[in-house]
């Protein structure tokens, strides 16, 4: 069972990655005993497995997903939330408070208005219907994330087939860009990043080296090479220099 294509390779649409009785992944297909990419993305091989990471596409909502989005739309009873996909996210009023909701005391447009951004999860998804978010934690325990409205920061989109790259093996790219800008970051499987800092210049660090990553996901070394750019630019933004020409101002 020949591999044409050793795992972590670029391919392209129709390129053959593997010849022989392999188990099939997303975004690849047979082709008499040929396994073929669907897409331009990165090989994933492992054990008798073959699949493609793309580098580029929308975001398909699952159960249990992490998810920025902003608010579109209110009625008396439910938000509807842009989540960067196909399908716009459904949150329920039942969804939102950990109370019974009163729709004569309560407003829905001052627990969320249009605008807002804010952090969920997918709590259910089958395609047939758009997908229902939740805010309320879960109740089973454990060091839950943080959901609700997010106040503050920035938010930046980048490809969602990117966040496993940006978040990094055990979390070890996230710590590293949290370790040298001190800032809050939340990571939404739909390819949205919020981050807030202290000041616009750790802000901005954190904006160029999420960037880096989204244009170098597809090499090796990548954590490396941020931990590097990100201590010279540390370094550029407490240089003497660059004091003296503040305190000229």
């Amino acid at each position: 069972m020949p591999i044409l294509i050793q795992d972590r390779s670029m391919v392209t649409p129709g390129e053959v990655i593997a010849e022989g009785d392999f188990s099939i992944g997303s975004h690849v297909y047979r082709r008499e005993k040929k396994v073929v990419s669907q897409v331009i993305g990165l090989v994933t091989i492992k054990d008798n497995f073959v699949s493609v990471v793309p580098l580029k596409g929308k975001y398909l909502p699952r159960v249990g997903d992490l998810v920025i989005g902003v608010v579109t739309d209110v009625s008396l009873s439910t938000w509807i939330v842009d989540i960067a996909s196909p399908y716009p996210g459904v949150m329920r009023t039942s969804m939102s408070l950990a109370r019974r909701f009163d729709p004569i005391k309560d407003k829905t447009r001052k627990i969320f208005d249009v605008g807002e951004v804010l952090v969920a999860k997918v709590f259910s998804f089958d395609r047939t219907r758009d997908p229902i978010l939740t805010v309320r934690p879960d109740t089973r325990g454990g060091n839950s994330p943080y959901l609700g409205k997010l106040n503050g920061g920035r938010v930046i989109d980048v490809s969602p087939s990117k966040i496993p790259r940006l978040i990094g093996r055990r979390g070890s790219m996230i710590s590293t860009i949290k370790h040298f800008t001190n800032c809050k970051m939340i990571v939404g499987q739909n390819g949205r990043v919020w981050f807030k800092g202290n000041n616009s210049e750790d802000e901005s660090l954190v904006l160029r080296a999420i960037e880096k990553i989204d244009r170098e996901a597809h090499t090796t070394g990548l954590t490396d090479r941020i931990k590097e750019f990100l201590e010279e630019a540390k370094k550029e933004m407490t240089s003497p220099s660059k004091e003296n020409k503040s305190n000229k101002k």
